[in-house]
């Protein structure tokens, strides 16, 4: 049997390491493809690197534009790549325009479609990834869903037949990495002004479009963490350096610090040594809750809300509290496990080998 994954961006990255990982131990043969929607080294090749993930069989190089643009050239690209490698499976990786383009590619080809964090819903139809993850759900043969509540948003829209829970394969990995990095020194990336500072730092990445593509917002966004009474690791997307550049914003500035993006160990060794994060990316609210760091996030919504349980993570869109939640304490709630025991990617594998 073959199995095809189809990747692109950072977070598919991290979810990719355990599954290769789990294909790896099997007698099944596993392709991986790279779109290349993030080609920055620091969001591509490090991850592969420092997460032992095999090197891609193609990459098709696509790079940045707009949605439509993007995912377009994608299609074209993948068309007469999975054509010529046959297989089994396509299995596509959360909600990126790589994976809404390859779960069509596929479709169109008559292949089966796994899709892998199946179910997630913000119910916000402003998000891109939120048109990426319905289409792709609705197209896929099947669903490989995270959590209870993904299963439940799949029944309500007539998809049970074809879903399956198998849990968060990015905990695998978040799990896996925490017990190796637990005991080392911060990483030597930060500056010294967060890993020396008496009251401790927080980790902090701004990057969609809802906070990045309106000067007025962004600004708003960075006076709030540069006001903040604790220095902030900015890890700085390639987009939010580009569009400070635009909309001539300094980053470096009050609390900031910015920094480039850090490699995956690293960024657990840094949240596991920070008082908070704010951020509004989808995988960083998770880890910070895997980890044990409280989060604010800077979004009206998110699609993990099981870490909203309890205050390890609070939604901040306005900007009014990010001050007093980005310093605040541990809550003293238990986080429980709401995203699986670490074996994931064991049960995916398992279940296209016998599907």
């Amino acid at each position: 049997m073959k199995v095809i994954s189809v990747v692109g961006a950072r977070p598919q990255f991290v979810k990719l390491a355990p599954v290769a990982a789990a294909f790896a131990r099997t007698a099944l043969e596993h392709v991986i493809i790279h779109t290349g929607q993030h080609y920055d080294a620091r969001m591509s090749e490090v991850f592969f690197a420092d997460l032992a993930i095999p090197a891609p069989d193609v990459h098709l190089g696509i790079g940045s534009g707009t949605h439509g643009v993007q995912t377009g050239a994608m299609l074209a690209a993948l068309d007469p790549v999975l054509t010529e490698v046959s297989a089994d499976w396509v299995l596509v990786y959360g909600d990126t325009n790589s994976t809404v383009a390859a779960a069509l590619a596929a479709v169109k080809q008559q292949r089966r479609v796994a899709h892998l964090e199946a179910g997630l819903r913000s119910f916000n139809r402003a998000m891109p990834e939120e048109h990426n993850r319905v289409l792709t759900d609705h197209a896929a043969d099947l669903l490989l869903a995270p959590t209870e509540l993904a299963m439940g948003h799949l029944a309500r829209e007539g998809l049970a037949e074809r879903s399956l829970l198998v849990g968060d394969v990015m905990t695998d990995v978040c799990l896996k990495v925490r017990a190796s990095v637990a005991e080392l020194p911060l990483p030597d990336e930060l500056p010294a002004a967060v890993a020396e500072s008496s009251v401790g730092f927080v980790v902090a990445t701004v990057h969609r479009a809802e906070n990045t593509d309106d000067p007025v917002r962004l600004a708003a966004v960075l006076d709030a963490l540069a006001g903040l009474d604790v220095p902030v690791a900015l890890l700085a997307h390639p987009r939010l350096e580009a569009r400070c550049q635009a909309y001539g914003l300094v980053l470096r500035r009050g609390a900031l610090h910015p920094l480039a993006p850090l490699a995956y160990p690293d960024m657990v060794r840094a949240l596991l040594g920070a008082r908070g994060v704010v951020t509004d990316s989808g995988g960083l609210q998770k880890e910070a809750y895997l980890l044990g760091t409280p989060c604010t996030t800077l979004r009206t919504e998110t699609e993990w809300v099981e870490t909203l349980a309890g205050g390890w993570n609070v939604l901040d869109p306005g900007l009014t509290k990010v001050k007093e939640l980005a310093d605040r304490d541990k809550p003293a709630s238990d986080r429980g496990t709401p995203y699986g025991d670490g074996h994931a990617a064991e049960r995916v594998v398992d279940v296209l080998a016998e599907a």
